[in-house]
């Protein structure tokens, strides 16, 4: 038996997100891309809702509602070590590889498959010289979140 998908616009600095959820966890925090839809808060999505209200006030530096991931192996890996990234730092694509035993290119793909954006941080990952470098939710929008964890270049 398929368990019930629950569906939500959840607002914040950065504009709606479209987030997604099961009975037991977050399936997907998306930027909001095309007309927004009415959802229903299940107990997952208010946590998941409090939580990025947290994060977003600055009284948040993890998330503990828990996440169903789907992807490959190196997705989840890739995934997994974007998640050891500390809060307020930054990581090269090429230090991920070189923790999960991969090519640069082939984290850049991972990470850009992340459908769990802030909790899963892919926007703490930047280019080998520090510069900004790509992200699905835009460069300005990754430049907020740094600047909201008080990341110095």
């Amino acid at each position: 038996m398929s368990q019930a998908i629950y569906r939500a616009a959840i607002l914040s600095p950065l504009g709606v997100l479209y987030c997604s959820a099961d009975d037991g966890a977050v399936l997907e925090v998306l930027y909001a891309a095309g007309e927004p839809y009415a959802g229903k808060l299940n107990p997952v999505l208010a946590r998941l809702r409090d939580e990025l209200d947290e994060y977003f006030a600055g009284q948040r530096k993890t998330f503990g509602v828990p996440l169903a991931l789907s992807g490959t192996a190196h997705r989840l890996k890739v995934w997994d070590a974007l998640r050891g990234i500390p809060y307020g730092e930054t990581v090269s694509y090429r230090h991920i590889a070189e923790r999960v035993g991969s090519a640069p290119i082939a984290v850049g793909q991972a990470v850009g498959a992340n459908r769990v954006n802030i909790l899963i941080p892919c926007h703490r990952v930047v280019g080998s010289d520090g510069s900004l470098t790509g992200y699905g939710g835009g460069l300005e929008r990754k430049k907020f979140l740094l600047d909201l964890e008080g990341w110095k270049r």
